[in-house]
């Protein structure tokens, strides 16, 4: 088990990326950085890709993570959007890949499934528990960069938190009670 890493979680996207990087510690994460990088000021969806994969670069020059976990497109009504998004998700990954970085893909679902307790929850609510967790004073302007800061932490409790504890649960019900910092 690793005592010290940083781990950059990006919620890809074509119009909006959003990002959060944590810094975790004897098995307990800090905030160092979350934000949002807008990506719909460009037409031309080429320059757009480029744009991704320069700032993704930057931040891993910046804050120099050990780890990217990043969130998997998902397939909804439209094929055109979800290869968009994996366009998108691609140059990312590209700019990790160019650092030797390892990366860690995580549905959606089980992004917020880790986060929330319910795989179905809505970006407000996986921000609010974040919120609460991090004891933040205010949520960011765009709910994109929680999206982000959520990739990260589900890697962190993915490998690391809950296994290294020891804990099983039996339900969401024994969850809660021994998680009780988590839940407000």
């Amino acid at each position: 088990m690793v005592l010290d890493r940083i781990i950059l979680g990006i919620d890809p996207g074509t119009c909006i990326m959003g990002y959060g990087i944590i810094h975790v510690i004897n098995n307990k994460p800090k905030l160092l950085s979350m934000g949002h990088i807008e990506i719909n000021k460009f037409s031309d969806p080429y320059l757009k890709l480029k744009y991704i994969y320069d700032r993704t670069l930057s931040l891993i020059i910046q804050y120099t993570p050990d780890e990217l976990a990043i969130e998997a497109p998902f397939y909804g009504k439209n094929v055109q959007s979800m290869l968009k998004l994996g366009r998108a998700q691609g140059a990312a990954i590209s700019a990790a890949l160019s650092r030797n970085l390892p990366i860690f893909e995580y549905a959606p679902k089980k992004i917020k499934m880790a986060i929330t307790g319910n795989g179905n929850a809505s970006k407000e609510q996986v921000a609010m528990i974040l919120k609460n967790l991090l004891k933040l004073d205010a949520l960011p302007t765009k709910l994109d960069a929680t999206d982000g800061l959520a990739a990260a932490f589900c890697h962190f409790y993915q490998n690391n938190a809950l296994s290294s504890t020891g804990k099983s649960y039996s339900g969401w019900a024994d969850f809660a009670k021994k998680n009780n910092d988590r839940i407000k």
